[in-house]
Parts: structure tokens; sequence; C-alpha cells
């Protein structure tokens, strides 16, 4: 079984950021990627400066290149398990039953979107079904979206787009409760709304052209909704890490992994986070940068390990192991690492 500094799971733009810091500190590292990006379905990739209008899998393809050219490896394989091994050391296990072993794992597995439950939506999404403003609403602008509403959290979405275009039509789809006050904010913006469940799409020469409600089909060019984006962790079952619910005015709009701190350590000692799977609102720009960030976090948590270790098989003279054993004894007391 080949052990490595740092497994990553998930070659995404967090895991492959992640990956190119670890690399240039010299750790051995192995990304292991299921080839599902949460952005398959998108033409472009926007937000990214440097890289405006990339395709999403060409920046991944950058990205895998960029690792390799530094010692990394990239392998494609699906994660089902992470174990630990003894105190220092972990063991990741594929869907193929190979197993690889690792002092430290960097979960980057990202989000599932899952979109309301009406017929044809799924087919249209990445396309002229879409959730995200910064990531797609300027190649929409002017265009009539429709909002279909999911919860209060859609108001604060419908408020949003209105910014790119004044044809915006709100659907409450029977989960939205207007107050007097949201009503009029809507009408002051030209907002238009339409009560009753959603009850399908309409598609005219392969592109949206309505939201059906009953038998009332209103003619829009693009429809907006709120998924639910819940972290992919079934893999880490076994280690007691779960997903936690996040709420945005009393509705759930995402289920992610609390980290122990802003770098993305867990309470599991020896597994980190990153990217979507940490905060699933973070576009790819954010989710590269939070990689960066957590992987060199974790190449400190290695060089502290790597002390540690040095210390505990260095030939001292008597007079000097005293005094470091000592200084290490004390520090750890203390929460520290000498």
């Amino acid at each position: 079984m080949s052990t490595y500094d740092v497994v990553i799971i998930g070659g995404g733009p967090a895991g492959l950021g992640a990956a190119v810091n670890l690399c240039r500190a010299r750790r051995d590292v192995l990304v292991i990627d299921a080839g599902t990006p949460r952005n398959a379905r998108a033409g472009q990739v926007h937000g990214y400066l440097g890289r405006e209008g990339i395709e999403p899998q060409e920046l991944l393809a950058i990205g895998r290149a960029e690792v390799e050219q530094y010692g990394g490896a990239v392998r494609n394989g699906t994660v089902v398990d992470v174990e630990r091994i003894n105190g220092s050391t972990l063991r990741v296990t594929l869907a193929d039953g190979s197993t690889v072993a690792a002092r430290r794992v960097l979960v980057a597995t990202g989000v599932v979107d899952e979109l309301p439950a009406i017929p044809g939506l799924a087919d249209r999404w990445g396309r002229d079904v879409l959730h995200c403003a910064y990531c797609h609403a300027w190649e929409v602008r002017d265009k009539a979206v429709g909002l279909i509403g999911s919860g209060a959290a859609s108001l604060h979405q419908a408020q949003l787009w209105r910014q790119w275009t004044d044809r915006v039509t709100l659907f409450t789809n029977e989960s939205v409760d207007l107050t007097p006050t949201n009503r009029a904010e809507l009408a002051a913006r030209g907002i238009a709304v339409v009560p009753g469940r959603v009850t399908g799409i309409e598609v005219t020469d392969d592109e949206l052209s309505g939201i059906r409600v009953g038998e009332t089909v209103t003619g829009v060019q693009v429809a907006v909704v709120f998924p639910v984006s819940v972290a992919k962790v079934d893999l880490l079952a076994g280690l007691g890490l779960r997903a936690a619910e996040k709420l945005m005015d009393d509705q759930v709009i995402g289920a992610t992994v609390t980290a122990e701190n802003e770098m993305g350590m867990t309470t599991v000692p020896g597994v980190w986070v990153a990217g979507n799977l940490r905060g699933h609102r973070a576009q790819v720009i954010d989710a590269a940068a939070q990689g960066g960030q957590t992987g060199a976090m974790i190449n400190i948590d290695l060089v502290h390990e790597d002390v540690r270790n040095a210390v505990d098989v260095y030939p001292f003279p008597p007079e000097l192991e005293r005094q470091v054993t000592e200084r290490v004894l004390g520090a750890r007391r203390h929460g520290l690492t000498p």
C-alpha cells in the first residue's frame, strides 16, 4: 500500500489548488478524482480573474497539468471509505478495492445540487435553468426570468436577479408566503408575482419558453431555482464526520461540513476540508483560493509533526535531551507545538 504525505479526495478547483501548494512544498501528493464536477453542465466559468469564460473541463485540465508539473499524482477513481490505521496514518479505500495510506487527508468532494421536483427542470440545468446570479446572470441579462420559489430565501434571490433584468417574475410555488411588505417591495421593483404550484416547464425549439402553473403558462426565457446543495461526505461516515444543515431565513439551503477553524481543519485529527464541501456558495475562484490556503496549512501541520518525530529519535547529549524534553512537554501542556 503506497503512502503519501497527503491524499486529496476531489480534483476540482479546491483540491487542485491545495495540491499545487503542497507539491511546491515538496510533499508527496495524490489527488483522487471521481470526475463529477458540480459545474459540469455549465458552459463557462465566470468571475475567475485571468480565466474569465474558460470552459470548466479546460480549467481542470490546466490544474491537473500544474499538479503533475510539480511531481504530484492525479488518479481517476471514487473513494468509498477513509479510516484510521494508527495515530498518524489514514487509509483511503477506492471503489475498485485498492487502498492508499496518507499522513493527512483533504476532502474536497463538493456538493450535489438537489433541484425542485418539477418535470423537465433537471434536463435544462446549467443551460436555461440556473441558480447563481454572479455565475450566469450577465449571460442572460435583459431576458425574461422566472424565479421558482422554494422558501423565504427566494425573495432575496428575486431582488438580486432584478439587478440584471427588469423582466423578473416570482412564482410562489406554494412555498413563499408574502407579507404586505414583501408585496410592496416586489411591486416597487416591477417584479410580477404568480401564485400557485409550478407543475412544469415549456420548451420550444430546444429553448425554455415558459413556466406552467396548472393550465396557465407564463412566458419566460430563463428559470431560476434555489437548489439544496448537499455535501458529498458518505465516505467520511466511519470517522464520524457528517454534513450539517445550513439555513437562510429558516429555509434549508444546503448541508456542509463544519471546519474547526477557517483553515479547514476538522474535529478528526488529520482530516481537512475545502471548497464547496465546506461552503456551498463559494464560486470557482473562491474554492481554488481556499484550497491553496488549506494546502499551505496542511504543510505547516506536517512540518510540526516532522519536528516532533525528529526530536523523538535525535541522539541529544543527556543534559540537552533533558532540556529539550522539558520544552516539548511544557509546550504540549499548553496546547503548543515547539
